[in-house]
């Protein structure tokens, strides 16, 4: 199905997988964004819990990454610079002076090829070029979304023919109230980490991890999320509220988040086998959403299971380097549920 055409005149389809009562959720192959993710909550009601934009021109005139495919690196490079094998790399700034998700033309912003499809699944491939965005080697990516019932599982890989660095993530924005219902402040949250990483004013992380024991980000209980918003404290100041990376617990697929409404009684488990679990609460989210409305801050919230920030700066923590001959791989998975 149609949504529109790129500048250039290329369509952007739009595939839809799964089936009521469980998980339908439609998917762009401008970004390879989840554009919707609708679910049926505890209250019985189906609805729409993924915030998007109506139109390709929003999609990409409007920052916000809503729903999309992150890459080459998502997250944030402290100035654009970064060491690989001893040589330096410079790669596009985007975000007060640092690279935030690939640089000014990430990978979101790019139209993606349907591989395959099915009733269930789909898989969409992007070529990434020698010197993209300032970026080594030329990589190919693959995300595959696959809805089982009420669960939904993105599985992104990519290959490349150079040393590089590859940092993959699904940016859906969430609100399970429904698109539209006004902030997240009375959802709550949990999130399986001991350590967090504290940033400077533009969100690039200070030095190493640290306990969250004592802070606002000692969400290892659910937690409602509109008065943790609110403490006085300079991270969450700096910010506008959370946009931090949490450490989470142990290793491989495993549950790193669990958010929920009891409004209308819906769940979302997250599970990831990545090290780390950005959490964005829409601090700066704005523009045009659906049906004529426009998205306030604090209208859906952002679970970015990836690597830290910063990565390839920072030697001791794992690695973003994909050499010639090594496949990256992460898995994502959205387990809906009702209280």
């Amino acid at each position: 199905m149609g949504f529109g055409e790129m500048p250039d005149g290329r369509p952007v389809e739009r595939v839809t997988i799964g089936a009521a009562p469980g998980v339908v959720v439609d998917v762009l192959t401008l970004g390879a964004t989840a554009h919707r993710v609708e679910v049926t909550g505890g209250d019985g009601v189906r609805r729409n819990v993924a915030l998007g934009r109506d139109t390709v021109a929003h999609l990409l005139g409007v920052d916000g990454f809503l729903g999309a495919t992150i890459g080459r690196y998502a997250n944030r490079i402290a100035g654009g610079r970064f060491p690989l094998d001893g040589a330096p790399v410079t790669i596009g700034t985007s975000d007060r002076g640092n690279s935030l998700h690939g640089g000014p033309d990430g990978w979101d912003k790019r139209l993606w090829t349907v591989a395959s499809s099915s009733a269930t699944s789909v898989t969409l491939t992007l070529v990434s070029p020698d010197g993209d965005m300032g970026f080594p080697g030329t990589v190919t990516a693959s995300v595959t979304y696959e809805v089982d019932g009420a669960t939904v599982r993105i599985i992104h890989t990519a290959t490349t023919d150079a040393p590089t660095v590859v940092n993959m993530t699904n940016h859906s924005y969430f609100n399970l109230d429904g698109d539209g219902a006004g902030t997240v402040d009375a959802h709550t949250l949990a999130v399986y980490a001991d350590h967090f990483t504290p940033v400077d004013a533009t969100g690039i992380p200070l030095g190493d991890h640290a306990p969250v024991d004592g802070t606002p980000f000692d969400l290892r209980t659910p937690t409602l999320l509109g008065p943790v918003l609110r403490v006085d404290e300079p991270q969450l100041a700096d910010a506008g509220g959370i946009d931090h990376n949490f450490v989470v617990r142990g290793a491989g697929l495993r549950p790193a988040a669990l958010l929920s409404s009891a409004r209308t009684r819906t769940s979302l488990e997250l599970l990831t086998d990545q090290p780390g679990l950005q959490v964005y609460t829409g601090n700066v989210l704005g523009g045009p959403g659906r049906d004529g409305r426009r998205y306030r801050v604090g209208d859906g919230i952002a679970l970015e299971p990836q690597l830290s920030p910063d990565t390839p700066n920072h030697p001791t923590w794992p690695s973003a380097r994909l050499a010639p001959g090594e496949t990256y791989r992460s898995t994502i998975e959205w387990r809906f549920g009702t209280l």
